[in-house]
């Protein structure tokens, strides 16, 4: 058995569910500690953390982070690690917005060429990884010093001066073609309704495969709640970005289906479960026929063409390419993938843990600075948390051992 089958399987039908929710308490209590979280900052700045406007502006801000963490979560399960994604945000960045001001080529096909450069760095770095056998460390330590001197070389000073379609991937929302429902964005209400009818038809539909293949499934009490406060956290999400100024960011839409497309690769696809074989146990993927070369490749491929969807993201939001771009990128990926669950020894790890986990550190920054808390004390409390949630990942396989 896999490890990623083990991940999905749960608890048998007779167990009971303190049982159930204590050997998974992991997964659940990083979305406790999102909301606790949520409502403690909720308070110290006298509501205005969920202020619409606020909530559309969490989304925008971390995007990039959202982006990088799905690619990282797949880097650290098959037991790598990744250095290079902030360098290789501003290299491509520097890249996409010369495309389009100096070279006068439109912004959709620019960004086409950007998110195909990433794919090809992705390249360069799997190939001394996969096939030379360079640890990953090494070699993205070395595309890290690489890229972020070829972003220096590339754009000497700031690029600006983007159109505003392109802009607007990051900055702008959604048309309001549906018009208002009183003072809420009817397009915006949609989607809502529609995430939520299709959370739910798609986790009722795995309960039944695994019911139909005798396989064990979580308690249906766990179930249901799961389902029902996911519902409710998605419904007030579409409350507060319907009442915004914009409605629906149109980044949030890019970083939904990303998060849906990756889910789906990882939990129902041949890559997805050779990924989690492979940092389960190595020798016995290589035993089992796993092509590791092949799959840590990809692996990098994929970063390389994230860290390509990312540099659009980020230049988007700036308006300009600076050198500077993607700064500590990497290490707010690596932390959002620790905090949501990903295991430090790999094996271990999920897509929607990252996108909690990156919710938590963008909370912590919005909070922070709604208080004026001064920005080397955020840097301290990020780092407090990392190590908290790293501390309480090994405390927990302690005791489950």
């Amino acid at each position: 058995m896999t490890t990623m089958e083990k991940n999905r399987e749960a608890a048998p039908p007779g167990q009971k569910l303190t049982t159930y929710l204590g050997q998974n308490l992991r997964q659940y209590g990083m979305m406790a500690a999102l909301v606790v979280i949520v409502v403690l900052f909720q308070i110290t700045t006298d509501g205005k953390l969920l202020y619409p406007n606020n909530i559309a502006a969490l989304i925008q801000q971390n995007a990039y982070v959202l982006i990088l963490a799905i690619g990282m979560v797949m880097v650290i399960v098959a037991g790598h690690i990744d250095l290079s994604v902030g360098s290789v945000v501003a290299f491509i960045g520097g890249i996409c917005a010369l495309l389009i001001s100096d070279h006068n080529v439109p912004w959709l096909l620019a960004v086409v060429i950007s998110i195909a450069i990433g794919g090809l760095v992705g390249c360069w770095q799997g190939f001394w990884i996969a096939y030379v056998g360079i640890p990953a460390f090494i070699v993205t330590l070395g595309g890290m010093l690489l890229f972020r001197g070829l972003a220096i070389v590339l754009v000497g000073t700031t690029v600006a001066g983007l159109p505003t379609s392109f802009n607007d991937i990051s900055n702008g929302s959604l048309p309001n073609a549906l018009g208002f429902l009183g003072d809420l964005d009817g397009l915006t209400l949609l989607i809502g309704i529609v995430a939520i009818a299709g959370l739910a038809a798609g986790q009722i539909r795995a309960r039944r495969s695994l019911l139909h293949n005798d396989l064990r499934v979580e308690p249906f009490a766990a179930f249901a709640g799961k389902l029902v406060i996911s519902a409710a956290v998605i419904a007030y999400i579409t409350y507060l970005l319907a009442k915004s100024a914009g409605g629906t960011p149109i980044v949030l839409i890019i970083v939904g289906v990303l998060v849906l497309l990756y889910t789906f690769i990882m939990t129902n696809t041949v890559f997805g479960r050779h990924i989690y074989a492979m940092g389960g146990n190595l020798p016995a993927a290589m035993l089992s026929g796993v092509k590791t070369k092949r799959v840590n490749f990809m692996i990098f491929v994929n970063m390389g063409l994230l860290a390509g969807v990312a540099a659009v993201v980020t230049t988007s939001r700036a308006g300009a390419a600076v050198a500077a771009a993607g700064n500590n990128f990497e290490l707010d990926a690596i932390a959002a993938a620790f905090i949501g669950g990903t295991a430090v020894s790999g094996g271990i790890g999920k897509v929607t843990g990252a996108i909690i986990g990156a919710f938590i550190m963008g909370v912590l920054n919005m909070g922070l600075s709604i208080m004026n808390v001064d920005p080397a004390w955020q840097m301290a409390v990020k780092g407090l948390v990392l190590i908290a949630a790293v501390a309480f990942d090994i405390t927990n396989k302690r005791r489950a051992k």
